[in-house]
């Protein structure tokens, strides 16, 4: 009986003619019960303290792509483009107008849009008090109007001028309007001292002489009259003592006398 061939070895032919043996290798991938428990539990851990490494990173490159990508669609892009310009308080100007004075392109990005830019272009209308202008997502702008209001007008030629309580004159009108008190003085505006003293006379007045009052002149920063209902005058001098020459002028209203001169509240002359 002969021998079976060797385990892991085959034969072959030399040069001699002889069989040699020849070694054949091969890779065994060893069990997981050939590697240690210990070797184990240390591998995970380690492989778990990198993936609680790496992950902190991970989240914060995510969070960045997706700011980048946002960032991108609102400022970039006309997504989020402006399709309206919605005007909320306005009377006396027009929506058409505060949106000329507004000056945002269609379609520019709602987010790029410059707010306090806006509200100071539109609040340069003269009937426009203030502007507040908001965003109104995904697609408007809303400008919300406070209109100045009138309380006194000023002759100017065959027109009449409407002055807010600051002076300033933001509408002409063929006629004066109904409840506003007529001033008449040179130079109407926020700078004017005779301006000034004339609206300073006017928020001092009592109710009752108010009814009376047909028109106040300013001839002077002294030399202020008001003229009253049958053709009677109140001679005012400054703005000096305001309240204190209204409570007297009212005082002496149904007393006889085409001129009450309060100009020295202490000292008062009928005439």
């Amino acid at each position: 009986m002969s021998p079976g061939p060797t385990r892991g070895r085959t034969t072959g032919a030399d040069g001699g003619g002889r069989r040699g043996p020849v070694r054949r290798w091969q890779l065994v991938r060893a069990g997981s019960d050939a590697v240690p428990a210990s070797t184990r539990r240390f591998m995970a851990r380690a492989r778990q303290r990198r993936m609680r490494a790496a992950l902190p990173w991970a989240i914060a490159a995510g969070v960045l792509g997706l700011a980048g990508l946002v960032a991108w669609t609102l400022l970039g892009t006309g997504l989020f483009g402006v399709r309206e310009v919605r005007v909320e308080g306005a009377e006396l100007v027009s929506a058409v107008q505060v949106r000329d004075a507004a000056a945002v392109p269609d379609d520019a990005p709602l987010a790029r849009v410059d707010l306090a830019a806006t509200a100071r272009r539109v609040g340069g209308l003269p009937a426009v008090e203030r502007a507040v202008v908001t965003r109104d997502w995904p697609d408007a702008l809303v400008v919300r109007v406070t209109e100045r209001t009138g309380v006194a007008v000023v002759p100017r030629g065959e027109q009449f001028v409407v002055l807010d309580r600051s002076g300033v004159v933001f509408r002409t009108l063929p006629r004066p309007p109904d409840g506003l008190p007529v001033v008449r003085l040179a130079e109407p505006g926020p700078d004017d001292g005779a301006t000034r003293a004339a609206l300073e006379v006017l928020t001092v007045l009592t109710p009752k002489l108010r009814a009376e009052l047909v028109d106040v002149t300013v001839e002077g920063l002294a030399r202020i009259k008001l003229r009253l209902r049958d053709d009677r005058v109140v001679v005012w001098g400054d703005a000096t003592r305001g309240p204190d020459k209204a409570r007297v002028a009212t005082a002496l209203l149904d007393r006889e006398a085409d001129t009450i001169d309060v100009s020295a509240p202490d000292v008062v002359t009928l005439r």
